[in-house]
């Protein structure tokens, strides 16, 4: 019985394996990032997703539309709203992605996409994959990139989250050795790795920072972790401007409530299931993750969304539009700036800290005794209106 349980665990091992290697290949055929400004439109996609997404987004849509409005009258940006990435018509599909939802998808350039739910043990749904997880690996969306600003705090945190290996991987083919064994596998090449890491010092070098940290437990995680560790102490080399250095994960998230040493952290760069841990901790000084955009990059495809769930419940008390849209609207301030609208990105930004921080004419409580969602949107445009 053991033998033969070794022996089904070594061919869906092999298997997995495969698959990986498949990949590498995959990666290594890759060519450069898509050059924005050399395109003669940019169709941006807006994916309500379900819950209280389309709620959001929708207030994300019209202050872009709003910054951006010369250029749409210009033909040179194109708004396309996609509908069907709900949990309804996803499990009437039984997919992650419905077919024609993914096709839409692949047809723009950047993507703002709202919340999706994902089924858990006990919910009526069935067991349907996650659409972020989903939409990374066909899009391949390697890089999940996270920010924290709190300009009073001195924090400028910018975190480089590798998106499609680590722990995550291949997070649903562990093995079930015997009913006393289970394995699961935690993925890292050479070619993932590298390019997670240069992203993340050629951000550092064209936005003026100065550190990039590494975060791994590579002393005890020796291959995987000790890999990625390699890599970015021989990529550091050629960015001989740029101070590099490494933390391990247990230390690190200690250090970011070190009010002495939290301020020198700029860029961070980490495996899959460090970066998923430590951004929730750091969105957490922003005003926790409701508050926190999230940008998901790949060299064709880029995404960007809101880190919080869909808060069905909100919905079902008839409360969506009162949720707070300022975690898509951040998402949407890295979508400019990602696209080459720098300068609309920068008032974007300042008027989210005028109206959450240092304002705050209107507040959000998630019901009628604060604003509503297209209040506060409004609200932002009047501000950015008399900068």
């Amino acid at each position: 019985m053991t033998m033969d349980s070794i022996a089904a665990a070594k061919e869906a091992f092999g298997k997995l394996l495969e698959e990986q290697l498949k990949r590498v290949e995959v990666m290594k055929a890759q060519g450069d990032f898509l050059n924005y400004q050399a395109l003669d439109k940019i169709i941006i996609g807006v994916c309500g997703g379900d819950g209280i997404g389309p709620a959001i987004t929708n207030q994300a849509q019209r202050i872009l539309e709003y910054l951006l409005k010369d250029d749409i009258s210009k033909g040179k940006i194109e708004f396309k709203v996609i509908d069907g990435l709900t949990i309804e018509r996803r499990a009437a599909v039984h997919a992650a992605i419905p077919v024609d939802v993914l096709k839409e998808l692949k047809e723009c350039h950047v993507i703002l996409k709202g919340p999706t739910t994902t089924p858990r043990k006990g919910d009526p749904w069935p067991n349907v994959e996650s659409a972020n997880v989903a939409m990374r690996k066909e899009l391949d969306l390697f890089a999940n990139v996270r920010p924290v600003r709190i300009p009073e705090q001195g924090i400028d945190w910018t975190f480089y989250r590798e998106n499609t290996e680590g722990a995550y991987a291949v997070g649903s083919k562990g093995i079930h050795v015997t009913e006393d064994l289970g394995v699961d596998f935690t993925v890292v090449t050479s070619q993932g790795t590298e390019r997670i890491i240069r992203a993340a010092f050629e951000y550092a070098k064209a936005n003026g920072k100065t550190r990039v940290t590494a975060v791994t437990k590579a002393n005890i995680i020796k291959t995987t972790d000790g890999k990625f560790l390699d890599i970015f102490r021989e990529i550091a080399k050629d960015y001989p401007d740029i101070t590099a250095d490494d933390w391990y994960i247990d230390i690190m998230t200690a250090k970011l409530i070190d009010e002495k040493r939290r301020k020198d952290f700029q860029v961070m760069v980490l495996p899959n299931l460090y970066g998923d841990i430590i951004t929730d901790e750091a969105a957490e000084f922003q005003g926790g993750v409701g508050t926190a955009g999230s940008a998901n990059i790949g060299k064709r495809y880029s995404m960007f969304e809101a880190i919080h769930g869909s808060a069905p419940r909100m919905v079902q008390e008839g409360r969506d539009q009162y949720a707070d849209p300022c975690s898509v609207i951040r998402a949407g301030a890295m979508l400019l700036a990602h696209i080459g609208y720098g300068k609309e990105a920068d008032k974007l930004y300042q008027a989210l800290d005028i109206c959450t921080v240092t304002e705050k004419k209107l507040v959000i409580t998630g019901r009628d005794t604060g604003a509503t969602g297209a209040e506060f949107a409004d609200y932002i445009m009047e501000t950015i209106e008399a900068m």
